[in-house]
């Protein structure tokens, strides 16, 4: 299976995108815009993309990374819908989002697709690690997310498609965009903090101004926290930054530890079963079953031609392994 192309989706970042914005609602009345709107979303990536394996990764949970630090994604406002439902309490909508989750990987485990979870992992690092397999050092991967954490994987044969900001991010482009070289993205991005994740950076040092003061980032060359730390000291410039990154140096390295994809946070046991999973996958299709729960979740008249085409060629071409 050379030069095939293997589509690693990260789920909950294509749920939560489509569950806010999908007004559509089911035959009882209730949401089901997250999970209508996350299959019409891989139908249109497949028709870009045409996949030969798709691999979906499910969030496990952060426990790993907060253990390192307790504020790690802390603070984060819960998910809601961008409008109201009449008769639904908010308890009653976060039940509605869990199970429209749960009816996905329902769907998807009727479609020739791999699905990952893992407990006490995040989904990051699930596709990290496939992205990074020998299994498949000679397929192109393509990272569906909005997440800029996948940046740091992009090579040769890895690119980052962004849905919400509807980019492709390959090498060259994240050159050009950020004047960072990806295999020293995790560490500029150590250095900047992520807000999302609730991690903050050195003073004064956002992404422009890390590859501005700091510009060997944009080699090819992996470069260390020390690396950086010894050209702040011996810069004769007297910008604050260089006396900040020296200052924070303990900060960068708890940043880069959370941040860093390059060794993913997963045990050895979870890995070795993954890359299996991958390495023999044993695919089928049920048309019928899917097309039965369409019907049942009420997701009314749509073309969804193309997505069963697809889905066919993927079981014929990985049945038995």
């Amino acid at each position: 299976m050379k030069n095939k192309r293997v589509l690693l989706i990260d789920a909950l970042n294509l749920f939560i995108r489509n569950y806010i914005v999908d007004p559509s609602l089911s035959t009882n009345g209730h949401p089901i815009g997250g999970a209508k709107g996350f299959i019409k979303s891989l139908q249109a990536v497949c028709r870009t993309i045409n996949p030969d394996l798709i691999l979906v990764a499910w969030d496990g949970g952060s426990q790993k990374r907060k253990s390192m630090d307790k504020n790690y994604k802390a603070g984060r406002k819960p998910v809601r819908l961008n409008r109201d439902i009449h008769n639904m309490t908010a308890g009653e909508q976060e039940d509605n989002k869990n199970w429209q989750q749960e009816r996905i990987i329902e769907y998807l485990n009727e479609m020739p697709i791999l699905q990952s979870y893992v407990e006490n992992v995040e989904a990051d690092d699930i596709i990290a690690l496939v992205s990074q397999s020998k299994v498949l050092s000679e397929h192109h991967k393509i990272i569906l997310s909005s997440d800029k954490d996948f940046i740091q994987l992009c090579d040769d044969t890895t690119i980052l498609y962004r849905p919400i900001q509807k980019e492709i991010l390959n090498k060259k482009r994240i050159l050009e965009q950020f004047e960072i070289h990806p295999t020293n993205f995790a560490l500029a991005r150590a250095i900047a903090g992520d807000k999302s994740d609730n991690l903050p950076g050195v003073g004064g040092a956002g992404l422009p101004t890390v590859s501005k003061r700091f510009p060997f980032l944009a080699k090819e060359k992996s470069y260390t926290i020390k690396d950086v730390v010894e050209y702040a000291e011996n810069t004769e410039s007297n910008l604050k930054v260089y006396k900040n990154v020296i200052e924070k140096q303990d900060l960068i390295e708890k940043n880069y530890k959370l941040m860093q994809l390059y060794v993913p946070c997963i045990s050895a046991q979870s890995a070795q079963h993954i890359r299996k999973m991958i390495k023999k996958p044993n695919l089928g299709f049920n048309k019928t079953g899917v097309h039965k729960m369409m019907i049942e979740d009420g997701f009314g008249a749509y073309d969804w031609n193309d997505l069963f085409v697809l889905m066919k060629k993927i079981a014929v071409e990985n049945k038995g392994g």
